[in-house]
C-alpha cells in the first residue's frame, strides 16, 4: 500500500533554460503529486530566472553580486511549492546535488527525487515508484531511463564489482533485468533517483567536491551500506543527454575529463576490496595514455602532465576544482 511519505524533487540546472522548464512541466502534471521543488540555479548566464519568472515558478529575480546562495519560496496557484536556489558560483553536478539534498533533507521532507535539468519524468513515474515506499529496507527507488530513441539509457543504471573498479567503476544491468516488475541494483545516476530521507540521517549528502562525474556512483555506494537501491522499470524516465562528438578531445575542453578519472580513482580507492590489482590497472593505464599522447597529440608535455596530476590527485584525495584549467593555461 502506498504510504502518505511527502515527496520533493531536486533539479540542478545550468545554462538550459529550455530543458529545465520541460523537466519541471513533467513533474507539476505528475500523477501521483510532488508536493515540493528544489531548483537549484548553477549561477546559469542564460536568462534561467527571467524564464523562471514569466512562467511563473517565482514571484521575483534573485539579487545580483551574490556573494553567497541565496533562497526564495513561491506556492505558485498552480503549481507544487518551489524553492529556488540562485548560486552565487557554478559549483558543477555535484556541488548542486549537495545543496539540494541538503536543503530538502533540513525542510522534512521523506523523499527526495534526483534529477538533471535534461530529465523529463512520464507522467506515471513517480506513482510506479511511490508504490514500493512502504518495502522494507529499501533506501532508493530508480526507475528505467530512456533516450529520445526511445532505447534504454543503459548507463544510468547498474552494478558494481567491488574487487574491479577500475577502469570503470560499474557494469550496466543486463537487458532482461528490464523485464522485471523490480530487482536490486548498486549505482543510479542522478537522473530520477528517489532517495530516503531516513538514510540521508545516516550517510550524509552528496560530496560536492568531485564537481562533476560520478558523484551519484559514490553516494549510491553509500546508500548501499544502510539499505536497498531498487529498479523499478514500470517508472519511466526520458533524458536527453547530449550526444558525444568522436575524435580526441580538444585541450580547450579537455579540462572536463579530469573530475572524472580524479573522481574515479578516489571512489575505487575507498571502495575496493582489491588494492593491488586497482594500483597495479591505474599505472598500466596510466602508461598506456602517456604512450598514446606521444604518438597522436600536440602539445605533448601539458598533456601528459595533465594526465599524471589525474592520477595523483585522485590519490591524493586533492580537490581543487580550478586546477585542470590552472593546467591547461585556461584561468
Amino acid at each position: 500500500m502506498e504510504g502518505k511519505e511527502t515527496v520533493c524533487a531536486v533539479v540542478v540546472t545550468y545554462n538550459r533554460k529550455k530543458l529545465l522548464l520541460e523537466c519541471l512541466d513533467a513533474l507539476c502534471k505528475q500523477t501521483r503529486p510532488v508536493d515540493a521543488i528544489y531548483i537549484i540555479d548553477n549561477f546559469s548566464s542564460d536568462g534561467t530566472p527571467e524564464l523562471l519568472l514569466e512562467n511563473g515558478y517565482i514571484d521575483k529575480l534573485p539579487p545580483e553580486n551574490l556573494s553567497e546562495p541565496f533562497e526564495m519560496e513561491v506556492t505558485p496557484n498552480d503549481k507544487p511549492k518551489v524553492y529556488y536556489v540562485r548560486m552565487h558560483e557554478n559549483t558543477g553536478g555535484a556541488g548542486g546535488f549537495h545543496e539540494g539534498v541538503k536543503r530538502g533533507y533540513e525542510r522534512g521532507y521523506d523523499w527526495l527525487w534526483l534529477m538533471d535539468d535534461d530529465a523529463e519524468p512520464y507522467l506515471d513515474s513517480l506513482e510506479k515508484l511511490s508504490k514500493y515506499f512502504q518495502m522494507k529496507d529499501v533506501v532508493g527507488l530508480a526507475g528505467k531511463v530512456i533516450r529520445p530513441d526511445n532505447s534504454i539509457a543503459i548507463y544510468h543504471r547498474g552494478t558494481v564489482d567491488y574487487s574491479k573498479m577500475f577502469p570503470v567503476i560499474q557494469t550496466p544491468l543486463n537487458l532482461n533485468d528490464y523485464d522485471k516488475d523490480i530487482c536490486d541494483i548498486h549505482t543510479a545516476s542522478f537522473v530520477g533517483i528517489l532517495v530516503k530521507s531516513e538514510a540521508i540521517s545516516k550517510i550524509g549528502y552528496p560530496i560536492k567536491e568531485y564537481f562533476i562525474h560520478h558523484d551519484d556512483i559514490e553516494y549510491c555506494l553509500r546508500l548501499l551500506q544502510v539499505g536497498k537501491i531498487k529498479l523499478i522499470p514500470q517508472s519511466i524516465i526520458l533524458h536527453k543527454e547530449a550526444s558525444h562528438q568522436p575524435g580526441r578531445i580538444p585541450l580547450s575542453k579537455l579540462w572536463l575529463q579530469y573530475y572524472g578519472l580524479r573522481n574515479l580513482i578516489s571512489i575505487a580507492r575507498k571502495y575496493s576490496t582489491n588494492k593491488l590489482r586497482l594500483y597495479f590497472l591505474i599505472i598500466i593505464y596510466l602508461i598506456r595514455s602517456i604512450l598514446a599522447v606521444i604518438v597522436k597529440d600536440q602539445d605533448k608535455m601539458r598533456r601528459i602532465y595533465f594526465l599524471i596530476a589525474q592520477v595523483i590527485d585522485g590519490f591524493m584525495d586533492n580537490f581543487d576544482n580550478e586546477k585542470p584549467k590552472k593546467i591547461l593555461g585556461l584561468k
